[in-house]
C-alpha cells in the first residue's frame, strides 16, 4: 500500500497531501489581507513555493491550478503576477473563477496539483 503524507493536518484539512508522486495543495490564501490583488497573489505564490519545497518538488512540475478571485475583474492583475512566477513553457491546466470568499478581505485563493 502506498504511503500518504499529510502536511500539518488538522480537523478540517491538511496544507498538502502527497500520494504516489503527486502533491495536492490546500487552497492557499494570503495572511496580510491589507494587500491588493497583486500583493496577495505574490504572498500566496510564496506560500506555494514553500509547500512544494517541503514535498521535494517545485513549480516546474505543475499539473493543475484552480484559482478563485473575489472579483473576476482582478484576473488581469493576477495574471501579471502568475505569468511572471510560472516557469517558461510550464503553465498548468487551469481554471480561474469568481467566488464568494470565506473572508471578504481575501482577494485570491489558489489550489494546485503537482507531481514530484
Amino acid at each position: 500500500m502506498s504511503k500518504i503524507i499529510r502536511t500539518e493536518p488538522n480537523d478540517v484539512l491538511s496544507k498538502a497531501v502527497e500520494y504516489h508522486g503527486f502533491v495536492f495543495l490546500q487552497g492557499c490564501t494570503a495572511t496580510d489581507l491589507g494587500k491588493d490583488i497583486k500583493g496577495q497573489t505574490r504572498e500566496v505564490l510564496d506560500t506555494v513555493d514553500a509547500l512544494l519545497e517541503t514535498h521535494g518538488t517545485d513549480k516546474t512540475r505543475l499539473l493543475q491550478a484552480q484559482i478563485w478571485l473575489k472579483d473576476i475583474r482582478d484576473r488581469e492583475a493576477l495574471n501579471e503576477v502568475w505569468s511572471a512566477w510560472l516557469p517558461k513553457g510550464g503553465a498548468p491546466a487551469r481554471a480561474c473563477v469568481q467566488a464568494h470568499m470565506a473572508d471578504p478581505r481575501h482577494l485570491v485563493e489558489i489550489m494546485l496539483t503537482v507531481c514530484k
